[in-house]
């Protein structure tokens, strides 16, 4: 079906504290002297300074109290986008004018032409995808229009930018004690920059007609890991009355392992000055200080170099626990789920593997994928991935084509599948009840539209379900009304979620999932990768019983 065309016209907005803004407003001509506003957008909104200087690498610092976007005279114009943190090339060629270390911005997205709840609209806060290592938060307006103001889904998006790749997970020993005489932690910049901006988005969101007590958050794929993780943090570090987060969605992610601590990143920050040739046998000051002085194109650059190439969280025990994947064997995590009546959806795709494959593909050898499974998990982790799937002889599993395609399938078990089901037998043994707190969810239809964006080759594979769930969002042409009709159910489920509204999802147990089928029929799928999941899980997690014990020496 053809695509809506849209007017602009500039929304001015006193935003009390803030100041005075001016935004965008979409509209759709409704006849030659009326038009019907469909969306408000602000786009690039600072939530923190610049993350910039002698403060590359450091935690993000929250905006003064007197911070103001603009005045009544000079209101600032936020009718763009964030910037996009520096990033290795990804599928497609980004615009490197776009790239500022200054990135820690959002967007806001507010249906318009709707009448507001009287508390305000529920937040639905966003974060996107991109392995951790790219990504953007610069969905155009024109894309989440559709979704606000054709379906069931009512409420104000929040999409933060955040630093990715080195900028925002590199870590080190150097970089920790720096961090210790500064009062702070190292690692995870990326995790704080999320933070910074939700809890900017509790403090300010009733200045732009939002309800701060309906705060879902929810991602994809490594936004999905980070959603995840924004909930783990709040339920492990955050008191009741400070907690944000009244429900998580994951769309095609999972806790993952529990992530290297600041000593196993060493061998990657090491790796990484060699490779910019600043010598191992300066003093601490003076690495930090030669890798604040390189360029940001040599520090994209250099990544591409790297065998441990990938830059992801640390086990710091002040954003990520230590004892992370213990708590949640233990029980102990559904448990804190509970007492906060949080609820979860979760779930995947039939074909993730095939996205996953193409990213930073590795050579046709056991060796070549043993090394790039590295980049993202400890070795440890990797030796018994490996031995599971391949053996003794290290051969390829019967049905296998070749070693790319073993990486791939290796790498969508353990971002999605299989730790998805460890984490789902933990919550439920936890107390957690699955058709009332936790929803599962299976894919195995894609939209027409997709094929602009994914092989139709590559199946219903990672993201492709970004149309069921953004109602089209800039893919191709967008949903026929034939599609419509097949994904308005799950729309209906989840402007239902993000309301706080209860759900009708028909699941009685957690092995039963919400599946739309091949032919767009829905039903109640029984999961059938549900004990190689656990098995996966429980090597690289731990089983149950060895979580109990963790937790309780953890205790002790």
């Amino acid at each position: 079906m053809p695509r809506t065309q849209y007017q602009q016209d500039v929304y001015p907005l006193a935003a009390g504290q803030l100041g005075h803004i001016e935004g965008l407003t979409l509209s759709r001509q409704t006849d030659s002297d009326n038009k019907q506003p469909l969306i408000h957008y602000f786009g690039g909104l600072p939530y923190a300074l610049p993350p910039i200087g002698p403060y590359r690498f450091r935690r993000p610092r929250p905006l003064p109290e007197s911070y103001r976007y603009g005045t009544k005279a000079n209101p600032g114009r936020f009718t763009g986008g964030t910037a996009y943190c520096p990033q290795p090339r990804r599928f497609i060629d980004l615009d490197t004018s776009l790239w500022d270390e200054d990135c820690l911005q959002l967007n806001i997205y507010i249906p318009a032409g709707r009448r507001a709840p009287i508390n305000g609209w529920p937040v639905f806060f966003y974060i996107h995808g991109g392995f951790l290592q790219w990504g953007t938060a610069d969905e155009l307006p024109r894309a989440i229009a559709p979704l606000l103001s054709e379906t069931a889904f009512e409420a104000i998006i929040v999409m933060p930018a955040y630093r990715l790749n080195l900028f925002g997970f590199l870590a080190s020993k150097e970089l920790e004690a720096e961090a210790k005489t500064n009062g702070e932690t190292a690692g995870n910049m990326g995790f704080w920059d999320q933070r910074a901006a939700l809890e900017w988005t509790a403090k300010n969101i009733g200045f732009f007609g939002g309800d701060a007590s309906k705060v879902t958050v929810g991602g994809y794929s490594a936004g999905a890991h980070s959603a995840f993780h924004q909930l783990a943090h709040e339920l492990l570090f955050v008191p009741d009355d400070k907690a944000i987060i009244k429900r998580t969605i994951s769309w095609s992610n999972s806790p993952g392992v529990q992530p290297r601590t600041v000593p196993q990143h060493q061998k990657q920050f090491e790796e990484l000055l060699g490779s910019l040739d600043i010598s191992l046998s300066l003093s601490a000051e003076e690495k930090l200080e030669k890798l604040r002085a390189t360029s940001v194109q040599d520090l994209v650059e250099v990544q591409e170099k790297l065998k441990i190439s990938e830059f992801r969280a640390t086990s710091d025990d002040a954003f990520v626990s230590k004892q992370l994947m213990a708590s949640i064997n233990s029980g102990d995590f559904a448990r804190r789920m509970k007492a906060r009546g949080i609820k979860f959806m979760n779930g995947e795709c039939r074909d993730e593997h095939n996205l996953y494959q193409s990213w930073r593909t590795p050579s046709n050898s056991y060796d070549a994928v043993r090394t790039r499974l590295v980049g993202d998990y400890p070795e440890t982790v990797v030796d018994k991935l490996m031995f599971h799937y391949c053996g003794k002889a290290k051969k390829l599993p019967p049905g296998v084509k070749d070693w790319p395609e073993i990486f791939g399938l290796i790498y969508a078990d353990m971002q999605v599948h299989s730790l998805e089901r460890g984490l789902h037998r933990a919550l439920s043994k936890g107390g957690l009840v699955y058709g009332k707190d936790v929803f599962r969810y299976r894919f195995e239809w894609r939209a027409k539209c997709v094929d602009s964006n994914f092989p139709p080759e590559w199946g219903v594979t990672h993201a492709t379900d970004m149309a069921i769930w953004f109602w089209g969002l800039d893919y191709g042409s967008g949903l026929s009304e034939e599609d419509q009709k097949i994904v308005s159910p799950f729309n209906e489920a989840f402007a239902a979620f993000v309301k706080g509204e209860d759900l009708r999802w028909d699941t009685s147990n957690v092995k039963e999932m919400k599946r739309l089928r091949s032919d767009g029929k829905t039903d109640i799928w029984i999961d059938n990768q549900w004990e190689e999941g656990l098995k996966v899980w429980d090597l690289v997690n731990g089983s149950d019983a060895s979580g109990v014990l963790g937790w309780i020496r953890a205790k002790l």
